[in-house]
Order: structure tokens, then C-alpha cells, then sequence
């Protein structure tokens, strides 16, 4: 009998969370592997479930120190069942792009949650599309994220696909894993830029200093590849705007990997943009500085256009929108203060 079948007898545990390591995977302590696969848990909270008795390797509790090898089973086990989030249909505005049969093409305003979850149980993208598609059967299942094949931050603006079946839902998810999908932003960023075209490479992962960021890992030995490519469109000496395209999808990508470079988004406050970085100490630019950052309370970023392939038909899609106008503004603002400087 394994432990954790005589721990089962005294007292029925809950699986929370389930993972099998890769054939390739790396000898590493278990703790750091744990605390990069489960989002907003802290190393302490992951040795703490373990003291406990909660993590099991092969049916067998380990300690902090375990060093997880390939094709390892890992379960986290507690006394209470996970939470199951009721997905509640609501009446909120979609500004809809475009719809069918089998998908549905939204642009997603500031602040607005893509999903439910942690802290964010109602008033989110998914809420509305559960009241909105209501009578689709995809969104009558229990599922958290029916028709999601992607997202984009709370306080990202733009493009986004949602699949109405499972089977768009198959087809839409195989080509963002294969990254055929085409995804370009637009970012206000800070400082000048000496190449007007560029990529950046490097591993994200969870911050091991910050759980609520990402942090890029160049040499590879966490987080998962991720390639980012840019193009300067202006270049306002303090500030730039660049178009970003993913090569892959990884969560804050563009946010983390320019940071990484030293040109973190403006106003970006988990990623150091939200002080003034760049230009001089006069008291007349910090005033303007941070009237921009009144009138674009957020991080500069947008889902400009997205394109793929129709799950159905085969059709190559392709859509665009507007920037928002907290970001056209703030543009404008800069344009105007470099012309009159």
C-alpha cells in the first residue's frame, strides 16, 4: 500500500494540481519546479505543502530537497476539494468585430478580465460571452475558459478569437501552438532605440523575486522559449512606438521582454515603466510626463490584428482595429511635445 493510500484511509485528500515531467526534463528540486508550474504560489508556500505532507512524487511524499526527474508523476493532495468556479452569464457590452457560425472576434477594452479566476470571479470577457452565447453548447458545459485559444492582459487592449465549437476550439489552439497565427501590437515604449528592427530571445518564466511577474531567463535553463520581433514606427528621443510581432505566446511576453532590453512599456507599473526613465529633471517635462500617465492610466499595449485560418472553411482571416484612444492621445501628446521642444 502507498502513502498515499494509507493517508487516504484516515482522511479523503483532493487532487489540487497534477504534473508529468518530460522525457527531457532537467534534475531539479522539486520546490523550484512546483513554484514555476503553479501561478501566484510562492517557494515558502510550496515547502510548506510539502512539510505537510500535501506533494507526492509517484504516490510517495518527498521533501523540499527532491530533485524531479523525467516522466515523474506529481500530485498535490489537500483536505478540501478544489474550488469549482460557476460560471455566471452576464450582461455586459462586447465591442464584437465579427461573427459566425464558429468564431467570434471581439476587441477587448482596458481592464476588463480575459477569465475568471483568482480574484476576478465575475464581470470578465468570458462572463459576457457566457450571456452572449448562452445558447451555444460550448458555453453550456463546465468549463472556466470555454472557447478560449489565447489571451491578453486586464489591462491590454485588443484583438481577440473565440471559438463557438470544440471543434474550432481544436482547430484555433493547433495553430497557436504551431505559431502560425499572425499577432501584431503596438507599444509606447520607453527610450530610443539604435536598430530600427530587432528580436529579442531569452526564456520566460515566473519571477523567482515577484510571483505577480515574468522574468526572462536568457541562458534557458527555466521558463519556456519565447521570441519576440520589433519595429520601431517613431522614435520620440524619451519614448518610442514599436510594433511587436509573437513568434510564440508566452504570458506577459512583450511586456517582459522589453523590459529585459531596457525599454519597459510605458506606464507598465509590474514592469518598471511607470517612472519617468528617460528626458531630463525639469520640472515642466515631469508635469508632462505624468499628465500622460493620467490620460493612459495603464500599460501602453494593444492587440493590434490578428490573422489565421478559418477552422472551417480554410479562409485566411485577417482583422485590424484602432488604436484605443487613452493610447492615440498620449501619442499625440508626445508627437506635439517633441515638434515644440
Amino acid at each position: 500500500m502507498s502513502e498515499k493510500e494509507e493517508v487516504s484511509e484516515n482522511q479523503e485528500l483532493f487532487e489540487h494540481y497534477r504534473f508529468v515531467c518530460d522525457p527531457g526534463q532537467k534534475l531539479l528540486r522539486i520546490d523550484v519546479f512546483l513554484t514555476h508550474k503553479i501561478e501566484a504560489a510562492s517557494r515558502n508556500r510550496i515547502q510548506s505543502s510539502i512539510s505537510a505532507g500535501n506533494v507526492f512524487v509517484n504516490d510517495k511524499k518527498i521533501k523540499s530537497n527532491y530533485k524531479v526527474k523525467p516522466k515523474d508523476v506529481i500530485t498535490i493532495l489537500m483536505s478540501e476539494p478544489p474550488r469549482e468556479l460557476e460560471l455566471i452569464p452576464e450582461d455586459i457590452p462586447l465591442n464584437i468585430v465579427f461573427e459566425d457560425d464558429d468564431i467570434i472576434i471581439v476587441n477587448k477594452e482596458a481592464g476588463m478580465v480575459v477569465h475568471p479566476g483568482h480574484g476576478n470571479y465575475t464581470g470578465t470577457l468570458v462572463n459576457a460571452l457566457a450571456y452572449h452565447l448562452k445558447d451555444t453548447p460550448l458555453f453550456q458545459e463546465k468549463d472556466e475558459r470555454p472557447g478560449l485559444v489565447h489571451r491578453i492582459d486586464k489591462n491590454t487592449t485588443g484583438i481577440m478569437v473565440i471559438a463557438k465549437t470544440e471543434e474550432a476550439k481544436n482547430k484555433l489552439a493547433k495553430q497557436f501552438f504551431d505559431h502560425s497565427i499572425e499577432r501584431k501590437y503596438i507599444a509606447l515604449v520607453w527610450g530610443g532605440f539604435k536598430e530600427d528592427k530587432g528580436t529579442v530571445k531569452g526564456n520566460i518564466g515566473r519571477s523567482l523575486k515577484d510571483r505577480l511577474k515574468m522574468s526572462v531567463f536568457p541562458d534557458g535553463d527555466f521558463g519556456k522559449r519565447a521570441i519576440t520581433h520589433y519595429n520601431v514606427l517613431e522614435d520620440f528621443s524619451y519614448v518610442s512606438l514599436v510594433e511587436c510581432q509573437l513568434e510564440t505566446g508566452r504570458t506577459h511576453q512583450i511586456r517582459a521582454h522589453m523590459e529585459f532590453i531596457n525599454h519597459p512599456l510605458f506606464n507598465d507599473e509590474r514592469y518598471g515603466g511607470n517612472k519617468i526613465l528617460r528626458g531630463t529633471t525639469f520640472t515642466k517635462y515631469k508635469q508632462f510626463v505624468n499628465n500622460c500617465f493620467k490620460i493612459l492610466p495603464r500599460h501602453a499595449l494593444h492587440a493590434k490584428s490578428l490573422g489565421f485560418t478559418h477552422p472551417r472553411t480554410g479562409e485566411y482571416m485577417f482583422f485590424d482595429s484602432e488604436l484605443p484612444e487613452d493610447m492615440k492621445t498620449t501619442i499625440e501628446r508626445w508627437h506635439d511635445y517633441i515638434s515644440n521642444r
